[in-house]
């Protein structure tokens, strides 16, 4: 397996979609409302695809349902970060720490050893992508920072057993696309059920009304962005895909500079400099 150009163009699509339906989430009125809706329209966006790819094998399922699980709590702390903090500050806290979990663990659950120059690319980009969002209004909002730090070891939890599982649907004649649509197929229910069941009909249907064409374009995008990291991460070292997928970062601060009206400071150009470095000595890795 190795890290290709191809597979790095498509990551890095992959994480334009990423940090669009996230910036869709802290731009709304109601965090939480928005997640659930994203992403209970991204399984209903699979039921349909379903009947053309088919299930996986058996051997997926273990996993579909501890990644299932495991999103709940992903979506119950992305809500809580939002809440309380801005996008470039809890979204690079999240995504900048987890890459380096996931090559951490990779080479004890996947068996994946990575060479010093591909390590040096993962500290870079994990640097570069914390430099982007630490600062002092990091101190002032040390709730936004609590959740967004938990929820990088879900993300990092969440990144390995996916990785398994796809490869595991491959291995036992399945396919990553029917791993995907199964995963999207049962992932929104959950937390969605959770909200709807902490808000009223009449608070529901008139939000869902107003925001579905825009929730629908971060479930698409939720979609695409998913499947394309865990199609790459069955042709790639792991370790490498997390970490380049986390260039996502940069996109979410260029999203929060114009449409959020957040500051596109030194700092985050230094960082940006940092994450670019790092996506070379990836590739070089």
């Amino acid at each position: 397996m190795s890290l290709t150009w191809p597979i790095v163009g498509a990551v890095l699509f992959g994480a334009l979609l990423h940090a669009s339906w996230n910036a869709l989430v802290k731009s709304s009125t109601d965090k939480a409302m928005d997640t659930a809706l994203i992403h209970l329209l991204g399984s209903l966006v699979a039921i349909p695809i379903i009947v053309f790819t088919g299930w996986p094998p058996a051997a997926a399922w273990p996993y579909i349902a501890a990644s299932a699980t495991v999103h709940i709590g992903y979506y119950i702390a992305l809500t809580k970060a939002y809440k309380h903090g801005d996008l470039g500050l809890t979204y690079p806290l999240m995504r900048g720490t987890a890459p380096l979990l996931v090559a951490l663990s990779a080479a004890f659950t996947l068996g994946e050893h990575l060479s010093p120059f591909a390590w040096a690319g993962v500290a870079g980009i994990c640097c570069g992508v914390l430099s982007l969002g630490l600062s002092r209004h990091a101190l002032d909002s040390r709730r936004a920072v609590g959740f967004a730090l938990i929820n990088a070891v879900i993300i990092a939890v969440y990144t390995i057993v996916d990785a398994l599982g796809a490869r595991a649907s491959v291995a036992a004649g399945g396919t990553v696309g029917q791993y995907i649509v199964a995963l999207f197929v049962l992932d929104g229910w959950p937390f969605a059920l959770i909200v709807l069941a902490r808000r009223s009909g009449a608070v529901v249907w008139p939000y869902a009304r107003a925001r579905w064409p825009v929730a629908l374009g971060g479930a698409l995008a939720s979609f695409g962005s998913y499947g394309i990291a865990l199609w790459a991460m069955t042709r790639a070292p792991v370790a490498l895909v997390a970490a380049l997928r986390e260039t996502s970062v940069l996109f979410a601060a260029l999203l929060g500079t114009f449409f959020l009206k957040e500051a596109f400071t030194v700092r985050r150009a230094m960082g940006t400099a940092a994450i670019v470095a790092g996506v070379m000595a990836l590739r070089l890795g």
